[in-house]
């Protein structure tokens, strides 16, 4: 294993991870359980996976579709999660000013 590549490895995906959206994902289910060290297991194991996929396919997509194409698939793809992350938030939200008016 080269300890160079290894390392720029972690540096970059830890600086990207920084206030990513799973970062703050994890926050926010963290902040609304009280078993932080499952949101802890949960998390790590879905990033350790998520980057095993992106590691296994790595350029073979990138082979059968042009550049502009997966980077369109991705921000049509954060797009509707951050909407549908909001549209959750205000239910929640809702539903929290409805339980504390019927109390």
């Amino acid at each position: 294993m080269v300890i160079s590549l290894l390392l720029s490895t972690f540096i970059t995906v830890f600086i990207a991870e920084l206030g990513d959206k799973t970062q703050l994902a994890t926050l926010t289910i963290s902040g609304t359980s009280n078993k932080p060290l499952a949101v802890l297991l949960g998390s790590s194991s879905a990033l350790v996976l998520a980057s095993l996929l992106g590691a296994l396919t790595g350029g073979s997509i990138s082979s059968f579709l042009p550049e502009v194409v997966l980077k369109s698939v991705a921000s049509i793809t954060f797009f509707i999660i951050g909407i549908r992350l909001l549209i959750n938030s205000f239910a929640i939200k809702r539903a929290e000013k409805e339980d504390k008016e019927n109390n």
